[in-house]
């Protein structure tokens, strides 16, 4: 293991840090104000949020509407600006957009947590569905800063395929992270599965990367009112969530909006979309199944159709296979429109046609360990090579080929890989640092998602990734440099370990004791073999 000679001087530098508290407020007094905050002047009009449970200083605001309620004639087109200035009471999380979780799975040495964790990043805890579901969240703490509108916010879009997903979970609180460090955190609902990319021909397509582009104008347009800074806004997302922050920056090179982008165990080669022709056959599908084939206008009949009559018929569509037995392909799934969602990264990637905001991305070192239970009720128990296939088409080389691809572009970019493995987030004996499990560091809220309590190892890390997050998205040009983790560069110790035997402490190894293969590695979202970094980094500008 390849250490740099600064990493006593990161413990320090971070040390320091949480010593003095990113937030100037003694928050072991009520001194924070937080009254000044309870009701906010929006675009909506003014909305009334409460102290979060874990501090009289944090507000939350939930269920705030973003956009108007996508029904009657606004189901299947794009979201349209909200026009309600009623007050609003943001007393609790909105309905989830509709969707149709997993089944239950008795997966082997499941441990007594596992179910519980599963279920709250699964979508399968119970809560309630609508269509009248595009809202966001707010945690805010109340400090000197909010005084001077001057924190940063950090957006975060959950993964689970663009098929499930939702913010009412403990998984994605913002009250710990807004807690802990002086920024603003926000979790935005967006629709999914066959609401969200229907497929349908003719129309608008990829509605919910549309939602979170009207949820980040929304926020863009008023956090100032809770203490944020429009000008310091990162947008976040983990699995399909990562791929949708990806996305934006190929979507948006003229007016991104945000000033920096963090993604989670996905970008846009992580995953293959389905070929031509599939989403809309899978689209034609469900309307037959719900009557409107034969209808004089099928779009008119299935904007009147039972909506739950919708998401049957959808859920009854397989996925597709893919080139692993661990990733398929959802039936409804974004498809590229050439406005969103593009045909050809690869190229756009190597000609630099992307947004030049810095980007913070990464993996967990055994991603495999949550895709193997929804695979296994199917039979499928993959080989070690399959498996081994699997985290470098989707994960360690899509990592390091856009990490490389910014670097060339002399876009600022880090590059991590999260190793831990801790007792209370254990899936079964071998689950190691599984899809999603580093998210309660940053979040750090796993003791309420699985119900058993932290270390002080397990503490002190989550001290750590959050104040990295925080030092990102306060400054995503140089403030992880402030805390000395290095920009990627694939000729040196510059990936960045997290969590290696458990340790609190952060690592820097070469790429390449993870990504030596990717040279000879087809992408899973591309359908070519990615040429070698140092190739990649001779492509034109």
């Amino acid at each position: 293991m390849l250490l740099l000679p600064t990493i006593s001087n990161v413990a320090l530098i971070l040390g320091a840090a949480f010593s003095s508290a990113s937030s100037p407020v003694d928050v072991s007094t009520p001194s924070c104000e937080a009254s000044r905050f309870l009701t906010i002047s929006t675009t909506n009009g003014p909305i009334t949020g409460h102290p979060a449970s874990n501090s009289a200083c944090v507000l939350e605001y939930l269920g705030i509407p973003f956009a108007q309620p996508p029904v009657g004639d606004l189901r299947f087109a794009p979201p349209e600006k909200i026009q309600s200035q009623k007050p609003y009471i943001a007393a609790k999380f909105g309905a989830d957009c509709p969707l149709t979780p997993s089944k239950l799975v008795d997966y082997p040495g499941f441990t007594p947590q596992a179910q519980r964790i599963v279920n709250y990043f699964a979508s399968a805890a119970g809560t309630p569905q609508s269509e009248d579901c595009l809202t966001l969240n707010i945690w805010a703490k109340t400090t000197q800063t909010s005084l001077a509108s001057e924190k940063p916010v950090l957006v975060f879009f959950y993964g689970g395929r663009f098929t499930i997903g939702n913010t009412d979970s403990p998984f994605y609180s913002g009250k710990y992270f807004a807690d802990a460090e002086d920024i603003i955190v926000v979790t935005v609902n967006y629709r999914l599965n066959v609401f969200g990319f229907p497929g349908a021909p003719g129309e608008t397509q990829n509605l919910g990367l549309r939602d979170q582009r009207a949820a980040v104008e929304w926020v863009r347009d008023n956090i100032k009112h809770f203490g944020g800074d429009a000008n310091k806004i990162t947008i976040s997302g983990q699995s399909a969530g990562g791929v949708a922050v990806d996305y934006w920056a190929y979507a948006y090179q003229e007016d991104p909006i945000v000033h920096g982008v963090i993604a989670h165990s996905g970008n846009v080669f992580s995953f293959p979309v389905n070929a031509a022709g599939v989403s809309e056959r899978n689209w034609k599908t469900v309307v037959a199944a719900v009557n409107c084939s034969s209808a004089g206008d099928a779009m008119a009949c299935m904007r009147k159709a039972d909506w739950q009559a919708i998401k049957a018929a959808a859920a009854g569509i397989k996925p597709t296979p893919s080139s692993s037995v661990l990733r398929s392909i959802p039936a409804f799934y974004p498809m590229p429109d050439e406005d969103l969602v593009f045909s050809d990264y690869l190229k756009l990637t190597s000609s630099g046609s992307f947004a030049k905001v810095p980007l913070l991305l990464g993996n967990n070192n055994d991603e495999d360990g949550y895709y193997r239970i929804p695979a296994f009720p199917s039979g499928v128990i993959p080989t070690a090579d399959q498996v081994a296939s699997f985290l470098l088409e989707s994960f360690t080389c899509p990592v390091s080929h856009q990490a490389g691809a910014r670097r060339d572009h002399g876009v600022p970019a880090w590059a991590y890989r999260y190793m831990a493995d801790w007792d209370n987030t254990r899936l079964y004996p071998t689950s190691g640092a599984y899809h999603g499990v580093d998210l309660h560091m940053v979040f750090g809220a796993s003791a309420d998602v699985s119900g058993l309590p932290t270390t002080a190892d397990q503490r002190s890390l989550t001290k750590l990734m959050q104040h990295a997050w925080f030092s990102f998205s306060n400054n995503p040009t140089s403030g992880l440099g402030s805390i000395g983790w290095p920009q990627f560069d694939p000729d040196a110790a510059s990936l960045i370990l997290l969590g290696q035997d458990n340790s609190p402490e952060p690592q820097f190894v070469s790429p390449s004791q993870f990504d030596h293969a990717c040279p000879n590695i087809t992408l899973a979202g591309i359908g070519t073999t990615v040429p070698a970094v140092a190739d990649a980094i001779s492509l034109p500008l």
